[in-house]
């Protein structure tokens, strides 16, 4: 292995520590902080089961546990996309893989009776139908990353238009629920809603880990990836799949939280330093920004917490101009 590679490798595994120590900073930090503080004593003492709490473990440790795991799966599906396109600006909330979700929710709620699985199954179709329909007219006698990203923003502001005409056809309690929710907010999330999604997120992104090395042949080029026996089709096939289905889970439960996919992949790319763009990077940089965003969305108007949606919309939306002012100049 060349000095290059040792060094970038110990680089990565210098940042895994520190993003490992801050996402464990930042879980006791939820777990404690509430309408009242618990020491961290009590949080230990809760976890292990001496001192039993509800509050510590039916209403904050699952909000906690959300942030890591929707924060993680948001990270990857940005960098499957980012990869895939090979654009810092290929991410779902981008081309609009969120908003598909957000229909299938939708629909869920306004036709069904807007159960949790309802809510699952209709994220993930409208997720890949977009997906499906982004890749189709993006494709034209070839593959260009940018080309998708560009139709991909396209649909994205047709389908924010169709979801708008959606609330606003629904009965006023729906549309009321809708639009709370559409902010992508982890301020209801128990232990029955989380099962389920932290199963599924889980095996895709064990499926995902499996194919992590053809995922950094693929970002040398297409021709080395072909010499070296990497099926593109298939692989790319299967980023999609696993992109969507991450994205769809968390907005599933939590709504659409915009940019934590567009920023922490490309966050964890730089400290890593490491060339393509890294899943365990993005999905612990999507963990940490996915916390730390929900923890100024409980702090900012205490008592009232916000949707973090708001918050990591706000970040995102400075890292955004910051993206484009770097890549105009660039051009």
């Amino acid at each position: 292995m060349s000095a290059l590679g040792l060094r970038v490798e110990r680089r990565t595994m210098v940042l895994v520590a520190v993003m490992t120590v801050l996402i464990l900073a930042l879980g006791l930090v939820g777990l404690c902080y509430g309408a009242s503080w618990s020491t961290p004593r009590e949080v230990f003492a809760a976890l292990s089961g001496a001192e039993p709490s509800v509050v510590i473990q039916d209403w904050r440790l699952p909000r906690v546990l959300a942030a890591v795991v929707f924060g993680a799966a948001l990270g990857v599906a940005g960098a499957l996309f980012q990869n895939l396109t090979r654009n810092p600006m290929g991410s779902p909330d981008v081309i609009g893989l969120d908003a598909g979700a957000y229909t299938g929710a939708l629909v869920a709620l306004t036709v069904l009776s807007g159960t949790s699985a309802q809510l699952a199954v209709g994220s993930v179709l409208g997720g890949l139908v977009v997906a499906a329909a982004i890749y189709l007219l993006a494709y034209d006698r070839g593959f260009s990353g940018l080309r998708l990203v560009v139709i991909g923003v396209a649909v994205n502001a047709m389908v924010t238009a169709l979801n708008s005409w959606i609330v606003l056809r629904a009965e006023l309690e729906v549309a009321i629920a809708a639009v709370g929710w559409s902010a992508g907010s982890l301020n209801d999330v128990g232990w029955d809603n989380v099962g389920i999604p932290f199963t599924v997120i889980g095996v895709l992104l064990a499926l995902i880990a499996t194919r992590a090395h053809a995922m950094h042949q693929a970002s040398l080029g297409d021709a080395v990836a072909v010499t070296t026996g990497v099926g593109l089709d298939r692989l790319r096939l299967l980023m999609v799949l696993v992109g969507v289905g991450c994205t769809a889970t968390v907005t599933a439960v939590a709504g659409p939280i915009a940019f934590i996919a567009l920023a922490a992949p490309q966050i964890g790319r730089r400290l890593a330093g490491a060339p393509g763009v890294p899943l365990l990077p993005a999905a612990l940089t999507g963990a940490v920004l996915l916390q730390g965003a929900d923890l100024i969305a409980q702090m900012l108007l205490a008592p009232v917490s916000l949707p973090v949606g708001v918050v990591s919309t706000a970040i995102g939306g400075c890292y955004l101009i910051w993206l484009l002012t770097k890549e105009v100049r660039r051009a």
